[in-house]
C-alpha cells in the first residue's frame, strides 16, 4: 500500500476560499473523482475531487477553514502495493500446481485474457471542466450524439452562464458512447458529461488470443470467462459508493436554518430581500439556485399583485399587454439568457445611476497617418493595427491622469473604492448578444500587444469561448460603433464602473486653422459618467485630456 497527500488543485483564479462541507470521513474508501470537500469563493462553490482511488487516512481541513491552491486536504492510502502482493501469490502458486498441469494451463490462459483486455478499446468518462468560476450553467446545445467520431477539442456541448456562453470541448479523440445531459439541464464543474471510447493498438491481440485458448482448453474457457466477467462486474460496482455518501449528506432544510447556496444566489437574495430559508431548493444536495429564487419571488408577486401601479421594486407601472397579431403576422421567440441579463443590467443601471453625457470630437488625422504608416510592420508581427488599441491606450492614460474616473462606489453608499490598476472593458457585438471582455493592465502594454489581445478577445467572444473571469474587473468601458455608423449616442454606464466612452463613425470635416478651413478626420466621442462619483469638472478634464492624446499620440510618451 502507498500513501499519497492530496492538495487543493487550481481553483480557477480564486484564493482563500471557504470550506463549506466535508463529504468524506476518515476510513472511507473513495473512487477517483469522488468529492472530498466543497469550497465556496466570491463567485461560486465547487467540489474538490479525489485525484485517485483509495482509503482516506486523515483529513487536514474542517468546515469553516479557508484554503488556497496547494494546501493539504487529506492523506489517502492507494492500492499501489497490490502488484507486489500479487507477485508473491504468483510465485507460490507454481509450487502448489506442479502436479496439476490443467490448473497451470488455466492460470496461463487467465493471464493471457488479462493482457488482451488491457489492449482493448477503453471507455473514458468525460466530465465538465473548470468553467472559470461559473456554477450551475445551462446546457443550451448538445453538439454530438452517440456514435459520432470526435477529435480532441471538438465541441461536445454549449453552456450558457450569467455572463457568456462557451463550448465544452472533447478532452481527447474517440467515439461518443453516450451523452448524459440534454438541452435545458444545468451542469457544474465535475459533473458527468458523457462517455467517449478511445482506441488502442491492443484490439488485435484481444481477437487472436481467445482462438488459441479454445484450441487447448475448450472445456475450461467458459469458466474462465465467467470468472473474468465476475471480476469486471465487481470492479464496476465499486464506484457508485460515492453517491450514497452525497445522499447521506443531504441537508434537511425544514429543520435547519443553514441553507446550501452559492455566493451569487446569496447576493441575489439580499438584493431581492428574500429569506433563503423560505425558498424551496431544487439543486443538487438541496442547493438553492437562482431559478428557485426567481420562482419564489414570482409566486409572491402573484399573491400580492392587484393590478395597480407599482408592481415590482421600481414603482413603475407594467407595460400593457398588446395582441400584436391583430395588426399582422407575428412570431414570438424566447430571448437568450445573455439578452435577458443584458436587458436587466441596463435597466438596473439606468434606474440607479444618475447619468450625464458629455460630447466632443477628437482630431485623429495624425493618428491615422501614423497608424497606416505602421501597417506593414504590424503585418510582419502578425497583428492588425486598428484604431482600437490607440483608444485603449489613450483611455488608460486618461484614467491615470484623472484618477477620479478610476473608482467605484461602495455598495454601502458611504465609501469610494479607488483602484490602482487599469483594466478596460471592450464591448463586442456577437450573434448571441453584447459581451464585454476585459483587457487587463492596459497602461502597462504596448500597441502591438493590445492589438493582439483585443483581436483574440473579440474572436473568443464571437465564438462563445469567453469565461466569466474574462469579463470581470473592468475599471472603464469603451463601446465603439464606428464600423456600424452614426454620429453619436449616449452609452449607459456599466456599474460598478463610473464611466463609459461611446465612439461613433469617423468623418472628414472642415476645421478652421486660423487662416483657412482644412479637411480633418474627426472622431465623435460621448463620455457618460455616474454623477454620484464624478462631477462635471472631473469629466471635462478627463475628456479634454483624452481628446488631446488622440490628437497627438506622442503625448503618450510623456
Amino acid at each position: 500500500m502507498a500513501k499519497q497527500v492530496i492538495k487543493v488543485p487550481d481553483l480557477g483564479g480564486a484564493d482563500q476560499v471557504d470550506v463549506i462541507e466535508i463529504t468524506v470521513a476518515v476510513g472511507d474508501t473513495v473512487a477517483a473523482e469522488d468529492s472530498l470537500i466543497v469550497v465556496e469563493g466570491d463567485k461560486a462553490s465547487m467540489d474538490v475531487p479525489a485525484p485517485m482511488a483509495g482509503k482516506i487516512l486523515s483529513i487536514s481541513v474542517s468546515e469553516g477553514d479557508q484554503v488556497s491552491e496547494g494546501d493539504v486536504i487529506a492523506e489517502i492510502e492507494t492500492e499501489a502495493g497490490d502488484d507486489d502482493a500479487s507477485a508473491e501469490e504468483g510465485s507460490s502458486e507454481p509450487e502448489e500446481k506442479e502436479d496439476s498441469p490443467a490448473e497451470e494451463e488455466a492460470t496461463k490462459e487467465e493471464a493471457a485474457s488479462e493482457e488482451s483486455a488491457e489492449g482493448e478499446e477503453k471507455e473514458e468518462t468525460v466530465k465538465v471542466p473548470d468553467l472559470g468560476g461559473a456554477d450551475s450553467v445551462d446546457v443550451i446545445e448538445v453538439s454530438v450524439q452517440p456514435g459520432d467520431e470526435v477529435a480532441e477539442g471538438d465541441s461536445l456541448i454549449v453552456v450558457e452562464g450569467d455572463k457568456a456562453s462557451m463550448d465544452v470541448p472533447a478532452p481527447f479523440a474517440g467515439t461518443v458512447v453516450s451523452i448524459d445531459v440534454k438541452e435545458g439541464d444545468k451542469v457544474s464543474t465535475g459533473d458527468k458529461l458523457g462517455v467517449l471510447k478511445t482506441t488502442s493498438g491492443g484490439a488485435k491481440k484481444a481477437e487472436s488470443k481467445p482462438e488459441k485458448k479454445s484450441e487447448k482448453k475448450p472445456a475450461e474457457q467458459p469458466a474462465k470467462k465467467a470468472e473474468s466477467t465476475e471480476a469486471v462486474s465487481s470492479a464496476s460496482e465499486e464506484p457508485p459508493a460515492a453517491p450514497q455518501k452525497d445522499h447521506a449528506l443531504e441537508r434537511d432544510l425544514t429543520v435547519s436554518a443553514e441553507v446550501y447556496a452559492g455566493p451569487a444566489v446569496r447576493k441575489l437574495a439580499r438584493e431581492l430581500g428574500v429569506t433563503l430559508t423560505k425558498v424551496k431548493p431544487s439543486g443538487p444536495r438541496n442547493r438553492v439556485t437562482k431559478d428557485d429564487l426567481h420562482a419564489y419571488v414570482k409566486e409572491q408577486v402573484k399573491k400580492a399583485e392587484s393590478g395597480a401601479v407599482g408592481v415590482g421594486t421600481t414603482g413603475i407601472a407594467k407595460m400593457p399587454e398588446i395582441d400584436f397579431s391583430q395588426f399582422g403576422p407575428v412570431t414570438t421567440e424566447p430571448m437568450s439568457k445573455i439578452h435577458k441579463l443584458t436587458a436587466a443590467n441596463m435597466a438596473r443601471n439606468w434606474l440607479n445611476v444618475p447619468h450625464v453625457t458629455q460630447f466632443d470630437d477628437a482630431d485623429i488625422t495624425e493618428l491615422e497617418e501614423f497608424r497606416k504608416s505602421m501597417k506593414a510592420e504590424a503585418e510582419k508581427r502578425g497583428v492588425k493595427l486598428t484604431p482600437v488599441p490607440f483608444l485603449l491606450k489613450a483611455a488608460a492614460a486618461a484614467l491615470r491622469a484623472e484618477p477620479s474616473f478610476n473608482v467605484s462606489l461602495h455598495n454601502d453608499g458611504e465609501h469610494i473604492v479607488r483602484k490602482d490598476y487599469v483594466h478596460i472593458g471592450m464591448a463586442v457585438d456577437t450573434p448571441k448578444g453584447l459581451m464585454v471582455p476585459v483587457i487587463r493592465d492596459v497602461d502597462k502594454k504596448g500597441l502591438y500587444e493590445l492589438a493582439e489581445e483585443a483581436t483574440a478577445m473579440a474572436v473568443a467572444a464571437r465564438d462563445g469561448k469567453l469565461k466569466p473571469r474574462d469579463m470581470q474587473g473592468a475599471c472603464f468601458t469603451i463601446s465603439s460603433l464606428g464600423a456600424i455608423g452614426g454620429r453619436g449616442f449616449t452609452p449607459i454606464v456599466n456599474a460598478p464602473e463610473v464611466g463609459i466612452l461611446g465612439v461613433s463613425k469617423l468623418s472628414v470635416q472642415p476645421v478652421w486653422n486660423g487662416k483657412e478651413f482644412v479637411p480633418r478626420q474627426m472622431l465623435p466621442l460621448a463620455l457618460s459618467y455616474d454623477h454620484r462619483a464624478v462631477n462635471g469638472g472631473d469629466a471635462g478634464r478627463f475628456l479634454t485630456y483624452l481628446v488631446s492624446v488622440l490628437g497627438d499620440v506622442r503625448k503618450l510618451l510623456l
